[in-house]
Formats: structure tokens, C-alpha cells, sequence
């Protein structure tokens, strides 16, 4: 099979793979330079990150990359500072905006404002025809095999096909991917591009510490759960102290409010426990993971990930 270019817009990328936008600081400018260089899309996740960060971020996987490849971000709407996040972004001359954990427009303003591809998150075909008709130059479609919050329970290979007809910009496919040939049944499925995050979270060049990583390889798929987020959404996680005393509804309440989402329910700080987590505390962190992350049992460089997903692609 030949890999297809993914086409957003005017951008063009050689290797129809997006690298999921990972919070909170999972993906930052060093994965996302790695991922552009090797003809990918490579996104910087914003959320949780102030204006000035987000600014240095940018230009460091500009310095990375020398000027080359194309880097986006991936900013949650769920976030009060969603619109300053994406503005600052723009401002940055960024790629491409993805947004998820809710539906914003007010992005594609933005986008048209500063000359920048605007590419949603959805997972129903009624989403993806209004982002189409408010100019969105291609949506991520999510299936409930995706890690994080999820939009539907409904798995990537129901919706696509469905999305797919019911567009006619690029639909790129997200959830469960985590090798050739999860990427090629996609494309394989009418998808322009395909999105993997759990597979670039046990990079070398993800933010991640090595306890988090170590964590990765060592859990099962029984290990795969899903909670409620104080977003709103289901959360698809690992399973560990932190994410069983929510499955048994014995969680604490948290005790102060950084007030980062612009709706919360408050039974306890996402920022918080997913940076726990990213620093390398498994034990009270939030472990958000693909549904296929037990899949993986080595942690690779990102130049290694791609040259097998192509290998793989090219034998089949």
C-alpha cells in the first residue's frame, strides 16, 4: 500500500499521520519538532500552558525543525483560556489549530483572521457538517478507542465511513492506531490521515517522565477504564490508586480551584492530576491512555515509530 499526502488546506504533509495533542505537556515543541521532521504533522498541546509558554514552545519547534515541517496545536475548548491560547497561537504563525473537549466557533474566526487552518475534533457526522459549513479545512473524527475525553462511545470504525461521505474536506481518523496496520485499515476506511497519540506518549521525545512511560509498558488491557471528568466528558484512563477511588465514587473532593475549565463539576483538579501524572507520579496522577495502549511494549524514537509504520504500510 502507498501512503496518500494529507492535504489541510494549503498545508501539505508527506506522511498522512497527525501526532495527537497530549495534556498537559505531554506534547510539547520536542516531540512535535520530531514528528514534523519526519513528514508528519506534529501538535503542541496548549492546555495547561500560559500565553508566554505556549509563545517559546512554538519558536522552539520552529528552531527544531529549522522553519520546516508543519506544527499545529491542539487546545482543549473545555479551557477558560481556550481563546487566548489559540489567539496566541495565531499570532505565532502557527500551522494549524485543533480543538477538542467541546465545539468552539469561535476558532474559525481566528483562523480566518490570521491565515490559519482550523480543524476541529468531532465524533458525529451532524458536527463535522457544521464544521464544514463554518470552514473548517479538515476534522479529526474520534472514536471511543481514543485516550482522554471522549466525544462518543461509538468506535472509529462505525463513524468514518459515515463521516467520510457526509464531507468533502479531509476526515482524519483518530483512535486505537498505534501501528502500519491500524493506520492503513483507516485509510483503508476513507480517512485522509490518521491520529495517533499513544503511540508518540511512549516516545523518546514525549514530555513524559520515564516513571510514566515505564508505566505504559508494564499495564494490561484490563487496565483500560474509563471515569468522568470534571470536563464533563468520559475519560478514557489506566487504572491505578488515583482513577479506582473514582470508579468506587471514594475520590476527595478537591479542597481549592485554580478555575481553568470554563464549566467544572469539580470532583477533582484535572490540571492537576494529569501533570502529576506527566511528572511521573502514577500512584495519584490521572493516566489518560488509548484504548490500545497495552499494545505497546517499547519505548522508540520517533524517526523508529515512523520508519516501521511505513514499512509495515509498504507490505500490505
Amino acid at each position: 500500500m502507498k501512503l496518500p499526502v494529507l492535504k489541510i488546506g494549503k498545508l501539505v504533509a508527506e506522511v498522512p499521520i497527525v501526532q495527537g495533542g497530549m495534556a498537559i505537556r505531554l506534547s510539547t515543541a520536542r516531540l512535535a519538532a520530531a514528528v514534523a521532521k519526519e513528514g508528519g504533522i506534529g501538535l503542541i498541546a496548549a492546555s495547561g500552558m500560559s500565553f508566554d509558554e505556549l509563545r517559546t514552545e512554538i519558536r522552539l519547534a520552529r528552531k527544531l525543525t529549522g522553519g520546516k515541517g508543519i506544527i499545529g496545536i491542539n487546545a482543549m475548548f473545555a479551557a477558560r483560556e481556550f481563546l487566548g491560547l489559540i489567539t496566541t497561537a495565531a499570532q505565532e504563525k502557527i500551522d494549524l489549530i485543533v480543538a477538542g473537549a467541546g465545539f468552539s466557533r469561535d476558532i474559525f474566526a481566528v483562523g480566518r483572521k490570521y491565515g490559519v487552518e482550523v480543524v476541529p475534533i468531532v465524533s458525529s457526522v451532524k458536527l463535522a457538517k457544521i464544521s464544514e459549513k463554518l470552514g473548517a479545512s479538515a476534522i479529526v473524527v474520534e472514536g471511543t478507542e481514543a485516550g482522554g475525553h471522549l466525544g462518543t462511545q461509538q468506535s472509529i470504525k462505525e463513524i468514518l465511513p459515515e463521516i467520510v461521505k457526509s464531507v468533502n474536506i479531509p476526515v482524519i481518523a483518530a483512535g486505537g492506531a498505534v501501528c502500519g496496520s491500524d493506520v492503513a485499515e483507516l485509510l483503508k476506511l476513507g480517512a485522509s490521515g490518521v491520529q495517533m497519540g499513544s503511540r508518540f506518549a511512549a516516545s523518546e521525545e514525549s514530555n513524559g517522565a520515564p516513571a510514566l512511560k515505564e508505566f505504559y509498558l508494564k499495564m494490561t488491557k484490563e487496565d483500560v477504564v474509563q471515569i468522568d471528568s470534571p470536563v464533563g466528558y468520559k475519560g478514557r484512563a489506566i487504572r491505578n490508586p488515583f482513577a479506582q477511588l473514582f470508579l468506587e465514587n471514594k475520590a476527595p473532593k478537591p479542597t481549592t480551584c485554580d478555575l481553568c475549565l470554563k464549566h467544572c463539576t469539580h470532583s477533582f483538579c484535572i490540571i492537576r492530576a494529569l501533570t502529576r501524572a506527566q511528572q511521573g507520579d502514577v500512584e495519584t496522577g490521572l493516566v489518560f491512555t488509548g484504548a490500545n495502549m497495552w499494545k505497546i511494549k517499547e519505548i522508540l524514537p520517533v524517526k523508529e515509530i515512523f520508519r516501521r509504520i511505513k514499512d509495515e504500510i509498504s507490505k500490505i
